[in-house]
C-alpha cells in the first residue's frame, strides 16, 4: 500500500476504521463511501506524481462546504493544474463537506493556518468566518474565496465566476425562451447565506424584471444542493404554487428537482442549471436540462496557484492590485458539450 490508512481517511473525509473495512473487507461499507475511498486513492496517486518535481513544497488547504458533485469537479481541476507549477511542489490538503456548521469551519481555518501557504474557501457568508479571515490576513495567511465570496472581509482574492452576470445570462435565455408563456420560475437556491448563489439570483431577477416582467420568480431556499433536502423543498413549493413550471437551479441537485416535478405530475417548460458535472451531462443528453451555465474551473485552479505563489513572492505578480479574477463563462447545450474527461 503506497499510502497509510490515515492519509486515505483524511483525503476521503472518512474515519480510519471505515478505510480499514473498505480495504480489507472487514465489514459492510456503503457503495458511495467505497467510491469516495477509491477516488481518494486516485487523487493521492496524482498528487504523488506531481510531488516528484523538485523544489519548494507549498501546502495549500482547500475547505469547501458544497455538494460532492461540485467538490469533485474542483478537485479534478486543481489536480490537473498542479503539475504546471514546477519546480514548486504543491501539496493539497482537501477538507470537503456536504454538511458542516460555521463553528467547525472556523476551527478548521485556524488549524490549517499553522502551516498553510494559502487557504481556498467556499463556505457560507458569515460574520464569524470573516473575523477569522481578517485574523489570518494579519498573520500573513492568504485566504482565497472560490465561487462564493466572503463579502467585506480581508480575504486575499476572490476567484471564480462573476455570479450576477451569470444570473443575468440565465434570465436572458429564460426570457427569450418563455416570451409567449405565462409561468412562474422556481429559483432553487442552496441557502440564503451563500453569497455567490444569492448574487446569481439577484442578477437573474433584475434582468428578468426588465426583459419579461410578467414572469414571476419564486425563490426556494434550504436544499443545500443535497438531493433529499432539495426534493422536499421543491415538492412543498409545488404543492403551494400551481404556476411553477420552469426552473433556474442555482444550487444543484437537479435530479431531485426533476423528481419532485415528476412526482407532482408537473411539466417543466424550461430548466437552466449551473456546472457541467456528471449528473448534468446525463440530464443534458436526455433533454431534461435545456442548458447549463458553465465556467472554467481549470482557469480557477491556475489562478488559485498563481495567486498564492504571487502572494509569497515566489513568482512575480503580473498585477499585484488585481482584486478579482473572474473565470470564463459559457452556455452549454447538448450540441456543444465538451467530452467527459
Amino acid at each position: 500500500m503506497k499510502f497509510s490508512i490515515k492519509q486515505i481517511a483524511q483525503q476521503a473525509g472518512v474515519s480510519k476504521a471505515t478505510v480499514d473495512r473498505a480495504l480489507h473487507s472487514r465489514g459492510a461499507v456503503h457503495a458511495q463511501t467505497q467510491r469516495r475511498i477509491e477516488q481518494a486513492i486516485k487523487d493521492l496517486e496524482t498528487q504523488q506524481r506531481n510531488a516528484l518535481a523538485s523544489g519548494r513544497t507549498i501546502t495549500v488547504d482547500v475547505i469547501m462546504h458544497t455538494p460532492a458533485r461540485f467538490s469533485q469537479m474542483v478537485t479534478d481541476a486543481l489536480l490537473a493544474e498542479m503539475g504546471n507549477f514546477a519546480p514548486f511542489r504543491i501539496a493539497l490538503r482537501l477538507h470537503i463537506f456536504e454538511e458542516i456548521d460555521v463553528k467547525e469551519i472556523k476551527k478548521l481555518l485556524l488549524r490549517c493556518a499553522s502551516d498553510s501557504y494559502g487557504i481556498v474557501l467556499k463556505a457560507l457568508d458569515s460574520p464569524e468566518l470573516k473575523q477569522v479571515i481578517d485574523l489570518l490576513h494579519q498573520q500573513r495567511v492568504p485566504v482565497i474565496t472560490l465561487v462564493s465570496d466572503q463579502y467585506q472581509s480581508e480575504r486575499f482574492r476572490y476567484i471564480g465566476i462573476e455570479n450576477r452576470s451569470a444570473g443575468s445570462t440565465a434570465a436572458y435565455m429564460m426570457a427569450r425562451w418563455l416570451k409567449d408563456e405565462n409561468v412562474s420560475i422556481a429559483a432553487v437556491i442552496g441557502a440564503e447565506n451563500f453569497h455567490g448563489e444569492e448574487e446569481r439570483v439577484v442578477g437573474f431577477c433584475e434582468t428578468l424584471s426588465h426583459m419579461a416582467p410578467r414572469l414571476e420568480t419564486v425563490r426556494l431556499y434550504g436544499g443545500y444542493g443535497i438531493d433529499a433536502m432539495t426534493y422536499n423543498v421543491v415538492k412543498n413549493a409545488l404543492k403551494n404554487n400551481s404556476a411553477l413550471n420552469a426552473v433556474y437551479s442555482v444550487g444543484g441537485a437537479n435530479n431531485a428537482i426533476l423528481r419532485a416535478f415528476s412526482d407532482m405530475d408537473r411539466p417543466v417548460k424550461m430548466f437552466i442549471g449551473h456546472d457541467l458535472d456528471s449528473d448534468n451531462r446525463i440530464l443534458l443528453e436526455q433533454g431534461k436540462l435545456d442548458l447549463i451555465i458553465q465556467h472554467d474551473l481549470r482557469q480557477d485552479a491556475r489562478n488559485i496557484f498563481k495567486s498564492i505563489l504571487e502572494y509569497h513572492a515566489f513568482i512575480p505578480a503580473v498585477n499585484p492590485d488585481l482584486p478579482v479574477v473572474f473565470s470564463s463563462v459559457s452556455v452549454v447545450t447538448p450540441f456543444n458539450m465538451s467530452p467527459a474527461s
